[in-house]
């Protein structure tokens, strides 16, 4: 059974979050995305805990219209590491939240921050039965490479029970996979949603075999047992991220890593931080100058939300406007999700949309993307040539709420 999954989503109750994000719009929201399976995130949290038993069908199941849910959270350690728990049922989510109440208040977010470290809460995983890997590994902040330079370091004697790592959004297969100690492991490419809207949910995913819908089914496929296993992780071009490359996180000039060093990590434009780009830690990090993929490796497939491609395609300065949202709905309608018209649909049926439209999805399906590297919680911006024929003239997708939350990976 081939199933899409965002396995990293947040809730209302989280810090920077939408107060859309509830159970019943994020699985709307997910099935107009072509999303099977998406995480519930925030079980610890008290009150969206009760809003997930509410929806649940047993203490195992929670699916509302064709979407299912998986019962996660994201929590933080001493140490500002970010890391994911799958789990597979509530009354475990119930265990893990007694055992992390006694080191910090589960009340204040939804993504809670406790007095353990990573082992410590690889530990705690183990005993409650969830997966557990680390958040957008790469990022400057609150990730695993920010603050140490192995997986040991981190999870210590608990190592060997990680079995999965996020990759984030300013990173890919590619990049990971120039790290030895990460071959093993499982790839997860998430959201970490904080709204629930088309360019936010499932912009970055999974396609998984599983043998059921199920915490059993899925931690088989992670684990890549029976033949089960991620079958393609689907995100952003790694450009596409905030912290792709080292930039000022005030005025964001980018620095290559030399000038950086030769700075001393200031910002000569405007005194600001330079904070270090994932491209240029990959590169400390690396024990291969070009990526090495183990067998059980499965493609990366780079995508862009359907609605930002509109919203390029046509010069809008957001997704929302009507100009972007009629021929979004009109695609929806004919097609049925996002992943059909990005991946499968026959351009030749689309031509009652505006041909810019339908240019700029060929040339997405073609890689003729133009991409300028974000940096410094920045976003990159992508360029879509005008036409099919590849002239030069471009449309560049605005700068929509690049800063609006600084981790929002």
């Amino acid at each position: 059974m081939l199933i899409n999954a965002d396995l990293h989503l947040h809730s209302r109750y989280s810090m920077a979050c939408s107060n859309k994000m509830e159970l019943p719009v994020m699985a709307e929201e997910a099935a107009k995305k072509g999303i099977d399976l998406v995480a519930t995130g925030d079980c610890t949290h008290p009150e969206w805990l009760k809003a997930i038993k509410a929806a649940a069908v047993d203490d195992e199941t929670i699916a509302i219209g064709k979407t299912d849910f998986l019962i996660t959270t994201e929590v933080e350690d001493s140490s500002r590491v970010h890391h994911l728990l799958l789990l597979p049922s509530i009354s475990k989510a119930e265990e893990l939240a007694e055992r992390l109440s006694k080191f910090g208040d589960l009340k204040v977010d939804g993504r809670p921050t406790v007095r353990l470290n990573g082992c410590e809460i690889a530990e705690i995983a183990k005993d409650v039965e969830a997966l557990i890997g680390p958040c957008h590994a790469f990022t400057p902040w609150t990730a695993l490479y920010a603050y140490h330079d192995s997986l040991e370091s981190c999870y210590g004697d608990m190592t060997d029970y990680i079995s999965f790592l996020e990759l984030g959004l300013s990173a890919d297969s590619n990049y990971a996979d120039r790290i030895e100690e990460l071959h093993r492991l499982t790839f997860l490419s998430n959201s970490d949603a904080h709204s629930p809207w088309a360019n936010k949910l499932a912009r970055e995913f999974n396609q998984i075999n599983v043998p059921e819908v199920t915490f059993e089914g899925l931690k088989k496929a992670i684990l890549r047992e029976s033949g089960y296993g991620v079958k393609y992780n689907a995100g952003f071009y790694p450009q596409e991220g905030k912290y792709n490359e080292s930039a000022c996180i005030k005025c964001f000039t980018h620095y290559t890593l030399e000038q950086c060093l030769s700075k001393n990590w200031k910002c000569s434009n405007c005194g600001g931080v330079i904070k270090k780009g994932v491209k240029d830690r990959v590169n400390e990090l690396a024990d291969f100058d070009e990526p090495k993929h183990p067998d059980h490796r499965p493609p990366y497939i780079h995508l862009m939300p359907l609605s930002e491609i509109i919203m390029t395609a046509i010069g809008h300065a957001s997704i929302n406007t009507k100009g972007v949202q009629t021929p979004w709905n009109d695609l929806m309608k004919r097609y049925g999700n996002e992943l059909n018209v990005l991946l499968n649909a026959e351009t030749d049926d689309m031509k009652h949309l505006d041909s810019r439209i339908v240019n700029a999805i060929i040339a997405f399906r073609e890689e003729k993307l133009i991409i300028r590297p974000g940096g410094g919680g920045q976003y990159g911006s992508i360029e879509i040539p005008e036409n099919e024929k590849g002239e030069q003239d471009v449309k560049t997708r605005p700068q929509e709420n690049n800063q609006s939350s600084l981790f929002d990976f």
